[in-house]
């Protein structure tokens, strides 16, 4: 199937269940999104239209009260995105350190967590310490496969917990403001706005492309004659 078709129906699934659910869709998809990739950019920004008044019918609403459209609405679905996402990357957590690397070699295609991803992981917080947590909250893609392998390596759930939120808080509210602004003009920021999309997938297939060949340089070199 083509990408476009694929961030079409995507793209189509999310808005619709933000449409009809609201607060709580954004809160359920960003806690999902925490240890499984579940186009967060999409969710927020959608959020932030919808907080604008950008779709007739569509309130935001949590337990009968309903946020007034504009600031209210848009504080309340970003704070929805960024607790959802947090608690969902303790869950993460947790997961990972119970369950150790026996857990993800078993089970680790579910989460598209698998041995090699786990190394790099490994790697990625004995090179960067305490602010891997961090960085991988702001970073596309990759900020879902931190949950897991930060709970295999025993980071400190505290700090841990409390970096996730400042990383989940900035990307919420971030692209939930991009949606409020541009809520007025949805379709027309939504055009644009899937160039991100593609741009994403590439970055994301150069840096695997990358990441192979450094591997594969490794491995010649770990055979030539010393």
């Amino acid at each position: 199937m083509p990408v476009a078709s694929i961030l079409s129906e995507i793209t189509e699934l999310m808005t619709t269940l933000i449409g009809d659910y609201g607060l709580y869709a954004v809160f359920w998809l960003m806690l999902i999104d925490a240890v499984f990739p579940a186009a967060s950019e999409v969710v927020m920004v959608y959020s932030g239209a919808v907080a604008a008044g950008a779709f007739a019918g569509q309130e935001t609403v949590l337990f009968g009260y309903t946020f007034e459209d504009g600031l209210p609405a848009y504080l309340a679905m970003a704070t929805a995105g960024t607790i959802g996402y947090t608690i969902g990357a303790v869950i993460g957590w947790w997961i990972g350190d119970r369950g150790g690397r026996e857990f993800l070699e078993r089970h680790g295609r579910w989460v598209h967590l698998n041995e090699a991803k786990l190394e790099r992981a490994e790697r990625w917080f004995e090179r960067r310490g305490e602010s891997a947590v961090f960085i991988g909250r702001v970073t596309p893609v990759f900020r879902s496969l931190v949950s897991i392998p930060a709970g295999v390596f025993h980071a400190p759930l505290v700090r841990y917990t409390l970096l996730t939120l400042l990383g989940s808080a900035i990307w919420c509210f971030a692209f939930a403001g991009f949606g409020w602004w541009f809520g007025s003009n949805w379709e027309e920021f939504h055009h644009a706005f899937r160039y991100v999309d593609y741009l994403v997938i590439a970055l994301a297939l150069m840096t695997v492309a990358w990441l192979a060949w450094k591997l594969r340089a490794r491995r010649r070199a770990g055979v030539e004659p010393s």
